[in-house]
């Protein structure tokens, strides 16, 4: 039998009917290890090569064929957004059939949850909130509503991996397959993944089950690719159009496109900017914002502009339009400086060119003139350099960055821990160690961790002992359980204060050690002390330039991106996609490559009592670099303070005499039996995620030692210098 003559009749029907000629190689090979295996499947294709169809199109023939019970396939997705896109879409391909579709996020009706309470059958799209929300509140319900589930669809799952939300959704699973005692198939989707058998190890997390991952020859798409740079002026009159805003204009100017800003305010600001020149212009407004602060209906009424056919719209967005969401015919992607790793500059990239034409992405990197005498790490355009390393660590090797699961994600230790407690409403310290424990995502965390940490829970009145001796819900427990925003894992933004004396300057995500500097609010600022409780930063203003490279709560930039930015500026090589002044920028900094020697020196000074490092690292060996000097370096070098741009260069300040020292001293450190947990001070329990303020202090240094620093990534690349 053909693939297609064992699908369902309707689908055959609505085949015929949308004019398919034929069913993609990869919905082929999906519908094969649906419908002839019973393993896990992992559907690893680029956007828009039918992923979704993949999935849905087996799954509902066999929902069809063999009717469930109860819910039969959940779908779950990364943000309401896309919920709803597939909701729509779904609902069209099974209006002939007998298979009702439900979606359950914050922003669905009760009315409409209450039916499918009523009624539980088909497919239930949710998010993992809404997910955890049923657990703890529908725990009588669950057999009723999951009896009889067949499939679980994980949409975007490198959005996941390697988070706490990702191993929230495995507990989720594995609580739901405990409560049902049936082992439901998983599905992933996924069009960025480098290594698929660290996706397949996630995928089958906590099941028996194997994962089938079909080899899909993709083919080879055509990519327009151009890179542009620019010097933004120092001082520029409110009312001035710059060359940079102008030259976005024109790109975006009548056509369909997405600009990607790294953070919010990119997005705010270059919305503005092109609103204002349209206005001078005389023409329409067609400018939206779209981001996670956005109102969900003016974030709708942005994804309803770039859907209406054969109308001009421009969107800029953060994260929340890089997943697939279907916008319509999209001419263009701007890309504002470097997307933060390959990955995500492939799913921005993929987000145009859908309808056979080549994908057309433009990078635009702004920077403001570095003075003649600005010291050597600000003469360097970091921005222009990440995005030809990403662009060229694709083009050259197909490379992604691969996604390192969490050993110990004791934030969500602690939801999951009173997750299962909420929902039981009382359970023998046993029977609930034996539950959280049993929970692959914690398979690292050992019986006397938790012990520890239900000791610690009961001292803080989180949880308390109940006469009968099981454990319920202390009074402290309940004010956090009780708020919906406990169902997420990831953090409301709770960000360090830095204030000046009593004055309060600003806020950032991540408080640098002490003697450390950093760029705030136009200025820089050294820091004198951090009160972790009070989530506090207390600094004294000095002299130099504020960083525009400072950026607080950026993702991890992985090791090879920065080698590769080192080769780039050491290297010859032309780029045809560099634009004119993309090419001027390039060869002057390779001039100043030169000069410095960069293709030979890792540190060099830079004044009388200046040292720079440039250490061409990823975000958490530069980390453990930066700990190692503060922690070993400072008396022995008499350094008098740090200045860093996490993962570019560390400008210290020492005495002169000590400059030559440097670099022996950290390769000597390098090769001594030094220890991560050597470079956390006596009293220092980093708090990293949501809930580790309710974490033992020894279990957090643990998990920071082994989560966010790498020491033997920093030998491995300091052994090259």
């Amino acid at each position: 039998m053909t693939t297609f003559s064992r699908l369902a009749p309707f689908i055959q029907e609505y085949i015929y009917n949308h004019n398919w000629t034929e069913l993609r190689p990869v919905q082929i090979a999906a519908c094969e290890v649906i419908f002839d295996t019973d393993a896990h499947l992992l559907v690893a294709a680029g956007t828009a090569a039918g992923k979704t169809e993949a999935a849905f199109l087996p799954v509902v023939t066999q929902l069809y064929e063999n009717p469930p019970q109860t819910i039969g396939a959940l779908y779950i997705g990364p943000i309401k957004a896309l919920i709803n896109d597939q909701f729509e879409r779904l609902n069209y391909l099974l209006k002939e059939a007998d298979i009702p579709v439900w979606h359950w996020h914050g922003d669905v009706s009760q009315s409409r949850k209450k039916q499918l309470l009523k009624k539980p059958q088909g497919i239930l799209q949710i998010t993992p909130e809404s997910l955890e929300s049923l657990l703890i509140n529908k725990h009588q319900e669950l057999m009723g509503l999951f009896g009889d589930l067949r499939f679980v669809i994980i949409d975007e799952i490198h959005a996941f991996m390697g988070s706490e939300r990702g191993c929230q959704i495995l507990c989720q699973l594995q609580r739901l397959a405990n409560i049902t005692k049936v082992q439901h198939r998983r599905i992933g989707l996924s069009a960025t993944l480098g290594d698929y058998s660290l996706a397949e190890e996630w995928l089958s997390s906590g099941t028996n089950q194997s994962v089938i991952t079909p080899k899909i020859d993709g083919g080879k798409r055509a990519i327009k690719l151009a890179l542009e740079h620019f010097f933004i002026p120092e001082e520029l009159d409110i009312s001035d159009i710059n060359d940079y805003e102008q030259y976005i204009f024109h790109l975006s100017k009548s056509r369909k496109c997405l600009i990607f800003g790294n953070n919010k305010t990119q997005t705010e600001t270059i919305i503005s900017s092109l609103r204002k020149i349209a206005k001078t212009s005389s023409l329409p407004d067609i400018y939206h914002v779209h981001h996670g602060s956005i109102s969900a209906s003016l974030r709708q009424a942005a994804e309803d502009a770039m859907r209406q056919p054969n109308q001009p719209a421009v969107t800029a967005a953060t994260l929340t339009l890089e997943v697939g969401v279907d916008i319509g015919h999209l001419e263009r992607v701007i890309q504002l400086e470097s997307p933060p790793s390959v990955a995500s500059f492939l799913q921005r990239l993929g987000r145009t060119g859908r309808r056979g034409e080549a994908a057309d992405m433009r990078f635009v990197c702004a920077e403001k003139e570095p003075l003649l005498e600005a010291p050597l790490p600000e003469q360097i355009p970091w921005q222009l350099l990440q995005s030809i390393a990403i662009i060229q660590l694709y083009l050259e090797e197909r490379w992604i960055e691969p996604i390192q699961p969490l050993k110990y994600p004791l934030s969500l230790l602690y939801h999951q821990t009173m997750s299962i407690l909420a929902a039981t409403e009382s359970i023998s310290p046993a029977a609930l160690a034996k539950q959280v424990l049993s929970l692959s995502s914690f398979a690292n965390i050992t019986r006397e961790e938790f012990r520890l940490l239900l000791r610690y829970l009961i001292d803080i009145n989180h949880i308390q002992k109940a006469e009968t001796g099981k454990l319920i819900l202390g009074l402290a427990g309940e004010k956090i359980v009780s708020k919906f925003k406990f169902y997420a894992v990831f953090p409301e933004t709770v960000e360090y204060i830095v204030k000046q004396g009593t004055t309060e300057i600003g806020s950032i995500m991540m408080p640098p050690p002490v003697g450390n500097q950093f760029a705030l609010a136009g200025k820089t600022w050294e820091v004198t002390e951090v009160d972790f409780r009070k989530k506090t930063i207390l600094v004294k203003q000095v002299e130099g330039n504020a960083s525009i490279f400072w950026r607080g709560g950026s993702g991890n930039i992985h090791s090879k991106v920065l080698q590769r930015m080192r080769q780039i500026l050491i290297e010859d090589m032309e780029y045809p996609y560099l634009q004119k002044n993309a090419v001027k920028r390039l060869e002057d900094a390779r001039k100043i490559a030169r000069d410095y020697q960069l293709n030979q020196q890792y540190i060099l000074p830079i004044g009388k009592d200046k040292s720079c490092i440039l250490p061409w690292m990823g975000t958490v060996a530069f980390r453990t670099l930066e700990r190692l000097i503060n922690s070993f370096c400072r008396e022995t070098l008499e350094i008098k303070n740090i200045r860093s741009v996490n993962p570019y260069y560390l400008i210290i300040k020492l005495n002169k005499n000590k400059l030559k020292h440097i670099y022996p001293e950290i390769i000597s450190l390098c090769e001594q039996r030094i220890t991560a947990d050597d470079l956390l001070s006596d009293a220092e329990a980093p708090e990293m995620q949501k809930y580790d303020r309710f974490i033992p202090h020894p279990m957090l240094r643990k998990a920071f030692i082994y989560d966010y620093l790498d020491l033997g990534e920093l030998r491995q690349i300091t052994s090259g210098w």
